[in-house]
């Protein structure tokens, strides 16, 4: 096996038990990674249209539509009209904020357990190599 089999391995072995994990995490909050993933952009990144969240998670704008839609039904996200009435922007709801706050809380002890004994640098470097990684895949 070269070293890019390799890497490319390790990574497929750690990503499925790690998305496994934490949708266990996000289970009482009727989420799962997917959808935490556009409440941590709206949360990080404030309204977005359906379009630029389907572009951040590169995945087509009916997925997010869907997505969106059960944000919606949970309280957690509302929308509003864009500056182009055809376009509806998406932000987290008071109730969502909130939620987002006492996730991200609870996720933390399980982030630091899972990169336990990895030394900060690593997580850095580690960082910059999937950073680079994905720049590569979509160019």
């Amino acid at each position: 096996m070269t070293i890019e089999q390799d890497f490319f391995n390790q990574y497929r072995l750690m990503y499925r038990p790690f998305i496994k994990q934490l949708n266990i995490q996000l289970e009482p909050y009727q989420l799962y990674s997917s959808q935490w993933a556009v409440l941590r952009f709206l949360n990080d990144k404030g309204p977005h249209s359906f379009v630029e969240i389907a572009n951040f998670m590169t995945i087509e704008k009916p997925s997010v539509t869907k997505l969106v839609h059960k944000l919606i039904e949970l309280g957690y996200v509302e929308t509003t009209t864009g500056k182009d009435k055809r376009e509806k922007l998406v932000h987290l709801s008071p109730y969502g904020e909130e939620l987002v706050q006492k996730i991200q809380l609870q996720l933390k002890s399980f982030f630091e357990q899972a990169l336990a004994g990895v030394p900060k640098q690593d997580i850095d470097i580690a960082t910059q190599v999937l950073a680079r990684i994905c720049m590569n895949i979509n160019q």
